[in-house]
Order: structure tokens, then sequence, then C-alpha cells
């Protein structure tokens, strides 16, 4: 699949705003205490992938029922769905001057009765763009970072209306962010994910 960019501008994918907040001191203060173990680039966006993945648990998997969405938030009280992981990933990569970007893809929700958007970022790395899913593993689901093929946590189904989106966000997907700002807990807001972009 060809990612394509929302926009041509690669300094959009370095941005900061309310949602990717890298300009935040948590942000700041965790992204300069991954450098120290990094000996390049590549390794410090493999340090900040594991970070994520590993340390801050999918509030789902977790039972936490607090939505959150902006980075420093989702690093301060280390929980968050797969968009509020992405927003955190995002942010660690942008603030150490690596371009990162949103994207997303439409699965199948976990009683297979309908569709859910599920949210991973895009890497650039030699000139080319990389999806990485932070979302955190489980029996089932075994992402890694990779810039020589894709190991996300989903492939998805065609059959199954399933669908990856080749667009690349330098912000999140308004749908996304409306509904995890509306959401009064995460059982809110899995009733209200959106199931397409």
């Amino acid at each position: 699949m060809e990612l394509i960019q929302e926009t041509p501008d690669l300094s959009a994918y370095l941005a900061a705003d309310e949602v990717i907040d890298h300009e935040h001191p948590l942000v700041r203060a965790t992204a300069a205490r991954l450098a120290k173990d990094a000996e390049d680039s590549y390794a410090y966006a493999r340090l900040a992938f594991e970070f994520v993945r590993d340390t801050i648990p999918h509030s789902q998997d977790s039972g936490d029922p607090r939505v959150t969405w902006r980075a420093s938030d989702v690093l301060e009280r280390r929980t968050g769905i797969c968009y509020a992981k992405a927003h955190a990933l995002t942010a660690l990569l942008r603030a150490e001057d690596i371009p990162a970007a949103l994207c997303y893809q439409r699965l199948r929700d976990d009683d297979g009765a309908g569709h859910v958007v599920h949210g991973l970022i895009a890497v650039r790395f030699n000139g080319a763009w990389h999806r990485q899913d932070p979302r955190g593993n489980k029996p089932g689901v075994d992402a890694r970072f990779s810039l020589a093929g894709e190991r996300l946590a989903w492939v998805p189904d065609p059959a199954a209306g399933e669908e990856d989106h080749p667009c690349l966000y330098a912000a999140p997907h308004p749908a996304v962010l409306d509904a995890l700002r509306t959401a009064t807990d995460r059982p809110h807001l899995w009733r209200i994910l959106p199931a397409g972009l």
C-alpha cells in the first residue's frame, strides 16, 4: 500500500499542537530520558515505540475507565486506547525531530457486529514512511518496531470490510478526536468510537 501524506509539507509532521503537545515539559523530559540510551535516531524511535507499547497499558486491556487524548496526559496517567497511545508516540518522536504521522485502519469491532477505526502511526526514515502500532501486545497481538516490513497488531481482511487508510495525517482525524473529547469514560467511548473516516 502506498502511504499518502495529507500535506506535502514535511514540517507539518514535526509540529506541536494541543494533542501532540511535544513541547510539554513531561513529553520533553520523557524524550530526553529515552534519548540518553539511544545511539542514533533509529534506536531512539525503537525505544520510544517500546516505551509506549510496553509501559502504557491499553485501557481496554487493563480495565482502566479513564479516557486520555493529549500526549502529555497519556504519559502522565499511563493509560489510553490506541489513538491516545499513537498521540503519545507521535509526540515523543517529534520531540526528537523525527517526522511522525497518524494513520488509521478500519477493523471489525470486538464483537464482530460492526467496524471500528484503529489508530497507529507512521515514522519517516530514509525518505520513506513506515507504519508502527504502539497499541500494546496481548495474546494474539505481537506488534514490533520495524523499518523492514510492517509488524502491526492487525492485518485488515478486505473480505470482512476491513481496510488500511493510506492517508498520513499531521493531526488527529476530527472523528477520532471528537470521540475522545466527548467520552465521559472508556465504556462510553466504546459506544461512540468512529466506524469509519
